[in-house]
């Protein structure tokens, strides 16, 4: 589900992209031949399928770019991102799987690691996290106690190293306590 606009390139589309980077977003219209060819081709990024946002953004003035537009363009550093991850091992290993789940840990620099299980649904928003502390101690949270929840890039092939079962994850969650 993604938003085409009525202005569509031959063959494709107008998209709205955003690259939602935490505590802020840039946009665009992008022409493409497909969504999946945006999030294959742009690091980062996500299409926008909500119809009431994309009504919105015809208002905005966004700029309008095409996928295989010269560079340099509003996309050219997030196109280089995605150039140089599609070489590499486990790009892509995590898109289109449905939820996933992700352990990772954190070198604490005042004190021990920490472990966080992390599910994400197919858009690569945070779902749940468990925070486990070193003494195995939990604490689970869900979308309500996230003040902000940027997608992750399910096509960045680092993530497949950092793969989880959902049983880790169920196991990780039984045993914490809600924050």
């Amino acid at each position: 589900m993604c938003i085409r606009d009525s202005t569509g390139a031959r063959g494709g589309g107008r998209f709205l992209v955003c690259h939602d980077y935490g505590m802020g977003q840039l946009w665009w219209w992008v022409r493409a031949p497909s969504a999946r060819a945006v999030v294959e081709a742009v690091a980062e990024v996500e299409v926008v399928d909500d119809p009431d946002t994309a009504r919105c953004a015809r208002g905005w003035n966004l700029a309008e770019v095409g996928l295989d537009d010269p560079h340099p363009n509003p996309l050219t550093s997030l196109r280089r991102q995605r150039d140089e991850q599609r070489s590499r091992p486990g790009f892509g290993a995590l898109a289109g799987r449905g939820r996933v789940w992700l352990r990772e840990v954190w070198d604490e620099e005042e004190g021990e690691p920490v472990v966080f299980f992390v599910e994400l649904g197919p858009d690569g928003r945070r779902l749940r996290q468990v925070e486990v502390a070193a003494d195995g101690t939990g604490v689970r949270t869900g979308p309500r106690d996230w003040s902000f929840d940027p997608p992750v890039d399910l096509w960045d092939p680092d993530l497949a190293a950092r793969r989880a079962t959902r049983q880790e994850f169920e196991a990780a969650w039984e045993r914490a306590r809600q924050a």
